[in-house]
């Protein structure tokens, strides 16, 4: 996993509540278990028209949101079916942080596990960086971790939380796999003494 330390990007505007998994990745395309292709089908069912054209009107359809790396949502988002396919699909697409109100647990849990930072703030705060994102390719923002801080265009900056085991995760790039790896001699060495004590095991 890619280590998270500063963000900057365009944010995209999203201001729905209750987004669910279904709708950032619908069911159809569930069939893989591969981490890489899925964000040509994210959130499907808004960018594309029943012939498979674009949605003009959908945000990331629109010239300045295209290469979008924040998303700006709204309340309980992630909500739904506990498909990890979700935070895969952002990833894919390049979305890298969300920042809304409220998050699922299930959704905001598997973000912190595939490299996605995402940040609840208060409503009041959200509406600032909607305002902020309403700019286009304007709407530039930065996210460092270390700080715990979101730079907005104007240099304004919003403090956020985090719990400090998942902050320290996202820096040092470190899943659970990474996790259970930086243990690796401390598990080496069980195994050979328990070997050696029950060596017909």
């Amino acid at each position: 996993m890619d280590k998270f330390t500063t963000l900057t990007g365009v944010a995209a505007p999203l201001p729905m509540i209750n987004i669910d998994t279904d709708m950032i990745i619908p069911k159809q395309f569930l069939k893989t278990i591969e981490r890489t292709g899925l964000g040509k089908h994210l959130f499907f069912e808004m960018r594309f028209q029943d012939d498979g054209s674009e949605s003009p009107d959908f945000v990331l359809n629109k010239p300045a949101y295209r290469q979008s790396k924040i998303l700006i949502a709204g309340e309980n988002f992630g909500c739904g079916s506990s498909r990890e396919h979700a935070p895969w699909a952002l990833m894919d697409f390049g979305i890298k942080c969300v920042i809304a109100p409220s998050f699922a647990d299930i959704f905001y849990n598997n973000c912190f596990k595939n490299g996605i930072l995402p940040i609840c703030l208060p409503q009041e705060e959200i509406d600032k960086l909607l305002d902020d994102a309403e700019r286009g390719a304007n709407a530039t923002i930065t996210v460092d971790l270390e700080a715990q801080e979101i730079s907005g265009p104007d240099g304004g900056t919003i403090a956020f939380e985090i719990d400090p085991f998942r902050k320290h995760c996202l820096l040092e790039g470190l899943d659970d796999i990474g996790l259970t790896l930086q243990k690796a001699d401390a598990i080496s060495s069980f195994e050979e003494k328990a070997e050696a004590a029950r060596p017909w095991a």
